[in-house]
């Protein structure tokens, strides 16, 4: 649908949105037909400003995303964190180590159980 035939598809509706409302509101020929002008201009301008919204968010969709620069950048984070990941199992292993040691140094026998 072309931009200039939703904006009078949309001024239509709110034509007729007013003369609804302006039925239901009022009783008189003025209050109708302030009603339906009111309406009707809202409808029209915010037909405007839906087709403006629409026509940004094209011109962003044109945006050449790039590509190579950003699989680059993932390799790269990607490679850092599994350095980071072998630097954290080397850490943990050799805690795990020193736990082991510290616990087998608290379990062994001392000279007094021995002489007891």
């Amino acid at each position: 649908m072309f931009s200039e035939n939703f904006i009078y598809f949309f001024t239509v509706q709110g034509f007729f949105i007013g003369i609804i409302f302006g039925i239901l509101k009022s009783f008189d020929a003025m209050g109708l037909l302030s009603y339906t002008l009111i309406i009707t201009a809202f409808f029209y301008m915010f037909g405007h400003i839906i087709v403006a919204f629409y026509y940004k968010t094209m011109n962003v969709k044109t945006y050449m995303f790039p590509k190579e620069l950003h699989e680059k950048e993932l390799d790269m984070f990607l490679h850092e964190i599994k350095k980071r990941e072998q630097m954290m199992d080397k850490t943990i292993a050799a805690l795990h180590h020193s736990l082991n040691e510290i616990h087998k140094i608290e379990t062994a026998p001392t000279k007094k159980e021995h002489e007891g």
